[in-house]
């Protein structure tokens, strides 16, 4: 090594959230990732995206049900990334494969919040949102790490990057975001939802308010329902909060497939929420 340059850092980092700093919405991940956020009623929009694709809000503008709606984004995504079993003269048997779909990686989520397929979600959240994720199958803490090593590992899975997997998702943020706007469902600001829990391994609590109130900082994707009996299902502790309707990627209704649909599941971008949290049976 040169003697006259300095010696690499190579210090373990507490919390990757001091140093990520990626965003593609205009609002820096320290702000967005902050409670306070959650009231400002600031919109949200992914750079680039509805440029992109005029066509699809084109169609969606033609539709006057939310149904109506969810059938053209469906068709719209199957015809544009080429979603669908593969033809028959793709090649030999052995060789074709259906291109990956943003259904596959909510599949995968609806199966397993710690599978592959929900380390890539997280990894669309971090890259176009820049909040980094503090769970994916146990607590992400110091970095680097063996727990940062197998998610850094399947976030980028080739597997589910062949098919512009991220932008893909992108158009399903915006739809959603077009939906909320337009029906008024289940917004349209604010909804109030639930989330059971056994222990606080997928959320640090960073400052407890009074009683039963507290400051957590939930991880980058979460799942909430919007049933508080459902949530008690999940765990003996309930959080309760209200979640920015900008902040929603995915609500039951939005696609006409059953993914998710079947537990009133709904997807939230995550960061710090101020929430109320008790023992779901008392």
């Amino acid at each position: 090594m040169d003697p006259l340059l300095p010696e690499p850092d190579t210090r373990p980092i507490e919390d990757p959230e001091e140093w990520y700093s990626t965003s593609m919405v205009g609002i820096p991940p320290q702000i967005l990732g902050a409670a306070a956020f959650n009231r400002s009623l600031r919109r949200l929009t992914i750079c680039g995206t509805r440029e992109t694709h005029p066509g699809l809000f084109q169609l969606l503008g033609r539709c006057a049900t939310q149904v109506e709606a969810a059938a053209a984004f469906a068709h719209y995504m199957a015809h544009h990334f080429g979603l669908g079993p593969p033809a028959p003269d793709d090649g030999p048997a052995e060789s074709r494969r259906a291109a990956t779909s943003y259904l596959e990686l909510l599949r995968g989520w609806g199966g397993d919040s710690n599978s592959a397929k929900a380390a890539v979600l997280k990894g669309w959240v971090e890259s176009r949102f820049g909040l980094v994720p503090v769970f994916h199958k146990e607590p992400l803490g110091v970095f680097p790490s063996s727990a940062w090593a197998d998610y850094l590992r399947e976030k980028t899975d080739i597997r589910f990057h062949n098919n512009c997997i991220h932008q893909q998702i992108d158009l399903l943020y915006e739809y959603g975001q077009w939906s909320i706007r337009h029906f008024k469902k289940p917004g349209p600001r604010f909804v109030r939802l639930w989330r059971g829990t056994n222990d606080f391994a997928g959320q640090r609590v960073d400052e407890r308010i009074a009683g039963r109130l507290a400051e957590v900082r939930l991880n980058n994707l979460v799942s909430f329902s919007s049933s508080q009996e459902r949530a008690e299902e999940f765990g003996d502790w309930v959080l309760e909060t209200e979640i920015p309707t900008v902040k929603l990627l995915f609500f039951p209704g939005l696609l006409d497939d059953r993914a998710l649909n079947s537990e009133g599941e709904f997807l939230v971008i995550g960061g710090r929420y101020k929430v109320r949290a008790y023992h779901g049976y008392l």
